[in-house]
C-alpha cells in the first residue's frame, strides 16, 4: 500500500540555497562528530530504506524508479524513488533534466503538459499514457541516473550540509532529509527552514553550544506539530515509531541493526 507523503509545495534550489547561505558556516570543534556522516555510502542507502518504508512501504528504494501514481493529495501524479510531483515542480525539472541528457525520450513530448499543470493537480495533457511511459522510461538507466541527482540536488545534499553545519549527526541528518522530502523547503510554516526554526525557539544544536539529543527531539517535535496541520499527516508514526525510537536509543549514529515500525508495519536492517 502507497501512502500520502507530501502535503507542502517543494520548491526550487534557489530558495533552499537561501536557507543554506543564512546560517553561519560550522567552526566548532563538536563538528568531529559529524566525520562520518549520511552521505557516507552506507548511510546514505540505509537513508533511503527509511523513507522507502514510509514513502513506499517497502525497503527496496530501487524498485521506485519506475512508480508513478496519484494519492490523491492535490499534487497530481507522485512518482520515482523521491516522490517527484506533476503538481511541485520537481516532476519537471526531472524531466527536463533527462531531455538534457537523452533528447527525444519518451518523456520529452509531455514537458508543455507538465508545465501548464504545475501548480495543480490538474492530469490535462498527461493522461491516458504518462504512467505507461514513466515505467517505461525508468527501464533506461539513464531517466534512474537523472532521478538519483534531482533527489540528491534538491533534497539530500542541502538536508546533509545543513545537518553537519548544525554539527549533527548521521541521525540528525536524516531527520532533516526526510522533513525535506515530505515538506520541501519553502516559506510556509510547514516547511523544512520553518521546521527547523521552530526547533531554535526550543533549543540549540551542537554547533551552537547545545546538546544533540535535546535539539533533536526539538526538532522532532516541531516535525511533529507540521505533520498534524494537515490531515494526511495525521499518522506520525514515521517520526514516532522510527526516528525516535533511534534516538531514545541513543543511536545518533544510525548504526545497524535497526528495528522501527512505520503505519504499523515493522521493519528491519540488519
Amino acid at each position: 500500500m502507497k501512502h500520502p507523503a507530501r502535503t507542502s509545495r517543494r520548491t526550487l534550489l534557489a530558495l533552499i540555497g537561501a536557507s543554506l547561505a543564512s546560517v553561519p558556516v560550522l567552526n566548532s570543534p563538536r563538528a568531529s562528530a559529524a566525520a562520518v556522516g549520511l552521505d557516507d555510502p552506507a548511510k546514505k542507502e540505509i537513508a533511503m530504506k527509511l523513507v522507502s518504508s514510509a514513502e513506499n512501504s517497502s525497503l527496496d528504494w530501487k524498485a521506485q524508479y519506475k512508480y508513478i501514481e496519484d494519492i490523491g493529495d492535490g499534487r497530481g501524479y507522485t512518482a520515482g524513488i523521491i516522490g517527484f510531483c506533476s503538481g511541485t515542480g520537481d516532476m519537471l525539472d526531472l524531466v527536463e533534466l533527462y531531455a538534457d541528457r537523452r533528447p527525444g525520450n519518451v518523456l520529452a513530448p509531455y514537458l508543455p503538459a507538465l508545465g501548464r499543470v504545475n501548480g495543480t493537480d490538474s492530469h490535462d495533457g498527461l493522461d491516458p499514457n504518462f504512467p505507461r511511459d514513466w515505467a517505461r522510461a525508468a527501464q533506461d538507466q539513464e531517466f534512474r541516473r537523472a532521478q538519483d541527482y534531482e533527489r540528491d540536488r534538491v533534497y539530500f545534499g542541502p538536508a546533509v550540509r545543513q545537518g553537519k553545519t548544525d554539527g549533527l549527526r548521521a541521525l540528525g541528518q536524516f531527520a532533516y532529509y526526510d522533513a525535506i522530502v515530505m515538506h520541501g523547503d519553502g516559506t510556509d510554516p510547514t516547511s523544512f527552514r520553518n521546521i527547523r526554526r521552530r526547533a531554535l525557539n526550543q533549543a540549540r544544536p551542537p554547533a551552537q553550544g547545545g546538546d544533540e539529543v535535546t535539539y533533536l527531539h526539538a526538532f522532532l517535535d516541531a516535525r511533529v506539530w507540521a505533520m498534524k496541520q494537515e490531515e494526511a499527516h495525521s499518522d506520525t508514526s514515521r517520526v514516532d515509531t522510527a526516528q525516535r525510537v533511534f534516538l531514545r536509543a541513543g543511536n545518533l549514529d544510525l548504526n545497524p541493526p535497526l528495528d522501527w515500525k512505520v503505519y504499523g508495519d515493522s521493519y528491519h536492517i540488519g
